[in-house]
């Protein structure tokens, strides 16, 4: 009868250690929920840093659907208003690849106390978006609504369930939030924590926070009605930079369940702590 040579079985056995030495080497460690959120501060900048931010500036370009569809709505404008409209470039011009994202101009302003402002740029009107911390409006010049509007009550649930400009998981205890792991999944072929945040609301979201850098890569969003459902949202956060002693993400990817197309939101610019008055967060003044 054949028998392999016993130390053919010794290299077999040597083998299969090596293959779960490997696996438990690359497998995410097992940490408390506490634990990885230190370290996802940590590798952000520091929780000291962060608390010494309290206004931030992102300006960059974000994607507004295909290219045939925004050369509709700037045509639109320009029935609407054609005074305004023609000076406007051309988004999507003939020949172009109508089939690519469009990507406008934006500046986004944050300060403590959940105040923001987003400025748009589209077909050479500026859209606006301004939350004061309890109460928010808008102007939409783009769809020939040049008056102020006030949020929707849906509107402002959002924008009050929105994290501060530091993110859900700095000084997450002292904003009343509490946190458990809630298992590992892949994100972009990585491992990742994922963490339960339950906030001091009771709104429940979810952050998954990469097992070897500690970055947050997966934000979960608020859900959009399409299509008279309800969808889950994802947030996946990328390209990280160093800005003054921080580490911000410089693409933001937008993805709704069931959807094929996502939006992205990529930041050219980061300022901390520019000198922002709140005027600039209070209602708009439109002539």
């Amino acid at each position: 009868m054949f028998r392999r040579p016993l130390s053919y079985s010794l290299f077999l056995f040597l083998f299969a250690s090596l293959l779960m030495a490997a696996d438990a080497q690359t497998a995410a460690p097992k940490l408390t929920a506490a634990q990885i959120i230190d370290k996802a501060v940590a590798a952000q900048g520091g929780l000291q840093a962060w608390r010494s931010v309290q206004t931030m500036s992102w300006s960059g370009k974000v994607d507004a659907g295909a290219g045939d569809s925004a050369e509709r709505s700037r045509r639109y404008v320009q029935k609407v208003s054609p005074a305004t409209a023609q000076q406007a470039p051309v988004v999507a011009p003939d020949g172009a690849d109508k089939s690519k994202q469009v990507q406008l101009p934006f500046v986004m302003k944050m300060k403590r106390g959940h105040k923001s402002r987003m400025e748009l740029q589209f077909a050479g009107k500026t859209a606006l978006q301004v939350y004061d911390g309890s109460n928010g409006w808008k102007v939409r010049p783009f769809l020939n609504r040049t008056e102020v509007e006030p949020f929707t009550a849906d509107e402002s649930k959002a924008q009050a369930q929105e994290s501060d400009l530091d993110g859900p998981l700095v000084d997450y205890a002292a904003k009343g939030t509490t946190a458990e792991l809630d298992g590992v999944e892949k994100v972009g072929g990585r491992d990742a924590y994922k963490l339960k945040l339950t906030m001091k609301s009771g709104q429940v979201q979810h952050v998954w926070v990469d097992a070897q850098n500690f970055l947050e890569v997966k934000i979960e969003g608020t859900p959009r009605r399409m299509d008279g459902k309800m969808h889950p949202v994802f947030i996946y956060l990328r390209d990280y930079k160093p800005v003054q002693g921080l580490m911000v993400p410089h693409v933001f990817e937008t993805a709704v369940e069931g959807y094929k197309e996502t939006h992205k939101m990529v930041i050219e610019s980061v300022v901390v702590n520019p000198k922002l008055d709140d005027s600039l967060f209070a209602k708009p003044q439109v002539r």
